[in-house]
């Protein structure tokens, strides 16, 4: 990412939508507390460019219909019966009224139309693939990887619901400044999600804080949605799950969260989605579940590439080892 000053991001409008009959766009709040930029993936100024330097301003980005209505809607039924039979969280990382379904792309097949969605994964492989350049004796080899799934977590956020604490998902991986952006994260709605039922909230420009200034809540704005809209942000972004604070709604949103290829996953994925499940999904689902070789040989499987060995996949993409 290029150096940010924070108080260039607070001293500087950011708009909030753009209006496409009008060429100059108009911001809805105040200087010191920046909307979230919102987008239209239908919109073909849209391009992963624009996504990408919105989020290297401000780290984070609303996409809105970056999915149909009707495959957040499939996604909802899908992960009914999981979000019903959720345990509660005894850590207390998340409240006791909030119900999770993990493990998405081993459950849900509309969770892998979302987790391949072409806007987002254009996104991530821009900003997340790491190119390398070594000496193997006397050649000189340059090889790109890709990221691949961090986790996959749905959440469902009762009436009654409070607010989670600010954070940063890539605290998991002790990240220094000069791993930026490390990890990306797109939480997607799958009913409307507001202010008051518990939307995400997220402090724009938190990602050029350093280590030593915490968050606060007033900082922070919630990331309204209706279904088929999506907050993709950086993993050093602050934010929290929303408190809902309704009587009779509740709100549901699928997050997909990418790292670059060579950490170590937050979520396990060959637990979650073991080979004899993986080996129905297309090939580049596998390969974001890790299954494929980050170049040179990570990943390796009796130094073969585990797309071949386990599933038989012979293309552009299989390592020769």
């Amino acid at each position: 990412m290029s150096p940010i000053a924070v108080q260039d991001i607070v001293d500087t409008p950011v708009y909030a939508k753009k209006d496409l009959h009008n060429p100059t766009p108009t911001t809805t709040t105040s200087p010191t507390k920046p909307a979230i930029v919102r987008c239209d993936a239908n919109d073909p100024s849209t391009t992963t460019d624009h996504l990408i330097s919105i989020l290297e301003r401000d780290g984070g980005v609303i996409v809105e219909n970056i999915i149909t209505k009707e495959l957040a809607s499939r996604i909802k039924s899908e992960l009914k019966p999981y979000f019903d039979t959720d345990k509660k969280d005894n850590s207390g990382f998340f409240p006791e009224t909030t119900q999770r379904a993990t493990g998405l792309l081993g459950r849900s097949d509309a969770c892998v139309e979302l987790a391949t969605n072409k806007t987002y994964i254009d996104v991530a492989n821009k900003m997340l693939s790491s190119t390398f350049t070594y000496w193997s004796g006397q050649t000189q080899e340059t090889v790109t990887s890709k990221p691949i799934i961090s986790s996959t977590v749905a959440f469902r956020v009762n009436p009654g619901g409070r607010q989670q604490v600010l954070h940063r998902d890539d605290s998991d991986y002790h990240t220094r400044n000069v791993d930026m952006p490390m990890m990306l994260g797109c939480v997607t709605a799958i009913t409307k999600t507001t202010r008051e039922n518990g939307a995400t909230i997220c402090i724009p420009g938190s990602h050029v804080w350093g280590p030593d200034r915490c968050p606060y809540d007033e900082e922070a704005v919630p990331a309204e949605l209706e279904p088929g809209d999506a907050l993709i942000f950086v993993g050093n972004l602050y934010h929290a799950g929303g408190g809902n604070i309704t009587k009779d709604q509740f709100r549901e949103t699928v997050g997909i969260f990418l790292c670059k290829p060579y950490y170590r996953q937050a979520e396990n994925q060959y637990l979650m989605v073991p080979p004899e499940k993986a080996k129905r999904l297309p090939p580049q689902a596998q390969r974001l579940l890790g299954y494929g070789i980050s170049l040179p040989s990570l990943g390796f499987m009796n130094y073969q590439d585990p797309m071949r060995v386990l599933f038989g996949v012979e293309d552009e993409e299989t390592v020769d080892m």
